[in-house]
């Protein structure tokens, strides 16, 4: 049981790193791309998080809950940069 468990979490951490890895990445490389930007990424995450009428499955769950993670992430980090 233990073995199933682990794989969750390391993907949500693969995930979760790539997104962080990705954000940054955008944000470094486009002057254009702003705070603003990535609550509007972030808004979308949550209405595709709350539209799961067919049933994602547990890998895509683990996906989006990462992705929307270090979105959220981000954009406080970002919020507390700027003040």
């Amino acid at each position: 049981m233990a073995g199933s468990v682990d794989w969750r979490e390391k993907r949500y951490r693969e995930i979760f790193a790539d997104s962080v890895r990705g954000i940054m990445r955008r944000r470094e490389r486009d002057p254009s791309f702003s705070a603003a930007d990535l609550e509007g990424t972030l808004a979308s995450l949550y209405i595709m998080d709350g539209a799961d009428w067919g049933g994602r499955g547990e890998v895509q769950d683990i996906s989006l809950s990462a992705t929307i993670a270090a979105h959220e992430r981000v954009l406080a980090e970002w919020r507390a940069e700027t003040g």
